[in-house]
């Protein structure tokens, strides 16, 4: 945990670095040479020019006018399908001058920003700054926020809820892997049928509420189970294919 000195002074520092950043793109460069050669002078004087024969140039390398080529740009905020904060991306550049660089979400790949955000990525390593979220770390946040989780258990033997059941029913019945250490139910030991909830932290940064229904088992050979597993199934896949 950092105090609260050290936090501003991050904070100022991140702000800082971002009202730094280049937003000009380099300009293209043109190399030409003298067709005629100039004549070497005495020490002290000025080369004689020919006033018409030494301002012919012969064209050497032009890189404003070579063939179309994608964009290179520094992505400042995470951006859906195309990367995180401080990636490199190469873009069209329709979409980059168009959609990125107008909204703020990219700024060119110069080396003065390389060199920012390298160093930006440097002190989150080290902990100075509070780290990100993956971008599948987002989708698997958006998802969660989507879901309700139902978890069968038996009336004939005596049992208490723990994060272990709870992790195994994510998986069967959402498809999603969670691991028990990440989930945090109520306080009060659930050992009863109803409505309640659980904590699920993803990659120990952002935590989502889903909501849970303790409900009676249900054997998987009964056609009762196996019409709401189908029900399930084609609910999950209609929110999963909303969210893609």
């Amino acid at each position: 945990m950092l105090g609260h000195g050290a936090a501003g002074g991050c904070g100022l520092l991140l702000r800082a670095a971002s009202r730094a950043l280049s937003l000009s793109h380099s300009r293209g460069t043109v190399v030409v040479e003298r067709w005629w050669q100039v004549p070497l002078s005495k020490e002290g004087r000025q080369p004689r020019l020919h006033p018409r024969r030494h301002r012919i140039y012969r064209l050497l390398e032009d890189t404003k006018h070579l063939p179309k080529t994608n964009l290179e740009l520094i992505l400042t905020q995470s951006v859906e399908n195309l990367g995180n904060r401080g990636d490199v991306v190469s873009v069209k550049k329709s979409v980059g001058r168009n959609k990125l660089l107008p909204q703020g979400l990219a700024v060119y790949a110069s080396p003065e920003n390389r060199k920012l955000f390298e160093e930006e990525k440097k002190l989150r390593q080290e902990g100075k700054l509070e780290a990100l979220q993956t971008q599948s770390g987002e989708k698997t946040i958006k998802f969660l926020k989507s879901c309700h989780l139902e978890v069968g258990m038996k009336n004939n033997v005596k049992w208490e809820l723990n994060n272990e059941i709870v992790a195994r029913h994510f998986f069967k019945n959402l498809r999603v892997f969670v691991p028990p250490h990440a989930l945090k139910l109520p306080e009060e030991p659930i050992t009863r049928w109803g409505e309640y909830w659980c904590d699920v932290t993803v990659n120990g940064l952002e935590t989502v509420r889903v909501p849970m229904s303790v409900v009676k088992f249900l054997r998987p050979k009964t056609k009762r189970y196996k019409h709401w597993l189908a029900q399930q199934q084609a609910q999950l896949a209609a929110r999963r294919d909303a969210l893609l």
